[in-house]
């Protein structure tokens, strides 16, 4: 059973995500919060497997947000995060508005899928089971968006320190570059003359390497640490 906790400032809108996802025999909503600040206090308390965000992301507030939820473990004090322990919750981002900074600021904060409020019920009850199960969701124009926006940007600023780049191997750098191309699994599969699952398994790889939550997020890290250059 996957549980969510439902954010969003509207309770009409609620009461309406909460009979969707109910109806569900493999979801449960567990709670429901008003406010982005709310939204930190209660997953922090009800430790749901996905935190669905209903969100405009305009405000500074609601990426803070987010990043607390994901990582939650940087605000805390060592012998508290020892004790708590677990795994985060998933974010799922759902906005009616396409900003590809606030998304892109969304991403870099952890959240693990976006999608937009005009998503039909199956494509919303899809994509938080494939966010609970630890992929990412997100919409193909939006990863295009993203991945142009990452490009644009003037100089390489590394996401983290140089060692996690260092600690790829060849192989994994290969497949890393290959993403941040905006290829497929089955194409880099093809390109690299590998099997499809073993092309998976690189990028789960590389994620835990350097520490971050989504593809979009590995692409980020590709641009900013150096391995690929904006192009001019």
């Amino acid at each position: 059973m996957v549980s969510v906790l439902l954010v969003n400032d509207q309770s009409l809108q609620r009461l309406g995500l909460r009979m969707l996802l109910t109806a569900e025999p493999d979801l449960t909503v567990v709670g429901e919060a008003a406010t982005s600040a709310e939204a930190v206090a209660m997953s922090t308390a009800l430790r749901p497997d996905v935190v669905l965000m209903d969100v405009p992301l305009a405000d500074a507030a609601d990426i803070e947000a987010v990043r607390r939820i994901a990582r939650p473990a940087r605000f805390r004090p060592p012998a508290e995060s020892v004790a708590t322990g677990g795994t985060p919750p998933r974010v799922l981002v759902l906005t009616s508005a396409v900003d590809e900074d606030h998304a892109y600021a969304a991403l870099r904060a952890g959240a693990d899928g976006f999608l937009l409020t005009d998503a039909s019920p199956e494509e919303l009850t899809a994509a938080v089971r494939i966010v609970a199960a630890g992929d990412a969701v997100i919409t193909p124009t939006l990863t295009r968006t993203l991945i142009d926006t990452v490009r644009a940007e003037p100089a390489a600023r590394p996401l983290r320190p140089d060692v996690e780049l260092a600690a790829l191997t060849q192989r994994e750098r290969d497949v890393l570059t290959a993403v941040a191309s905006g290829w497929s699994n089955s194409e880099i599969a093809l390109r690299l003359s590998i099997a499809p699952t073993t092309v998976k398994s690189h990028v789960s790889h590389i994620l835990g390497k350097i520490g971050a939550r989504a593809r979009v997020q590995a692409v980020a890290f590709a641009y900013e640490s150096g391995l690929i250059r904006p192009a001019a």
